[in-house]
C-alpha cells in the first residue's frame, strides 16, 4: 500500500486495549518512544492487530502543536 502521507514511522503493536466503539493501539516506535493511536474497534478487527505485529504509524494532520 502507497501512502502520500510522509511520516510514515515502523513500530511494533506492544498493547490493545478494547473500548466500546474505538480502542486505544500502543506502538513500540524505538529509542524508548511509544506512539498511542485511537481507533475504532472496527478498523482494529480488520487490520487483525494482535500484540507483537509489525506495523506503520501514519501521521497526516493539518496542524502540529508545539508548546514549552
Amino acid at each position: 500500500m502507497k501512502l502520500s502521507a510522509r511520516n510514515q514511522i515502523p513500530g511494533r503493536v506492544t498493547a490493545i486495549t478494547p473500548g466500546a466503539v474505538n480502542g486505544t493501539v500502543k506502538v513500540d516506535i524505538g529509542h524508548g518512544l511509544t506512539v498511542t493511536a485511537s481507533i475504532t474497534e472496527e478498523a482494529i478487527a480488520e487490520l487483525a492487530l494482535t500484540e507483537g505485529d509489525e506495523v506503520t504509524v501514519v501521521v497526516k494532520a493539518s496542524d502540529v502543536l508545539i508548546g514549552k
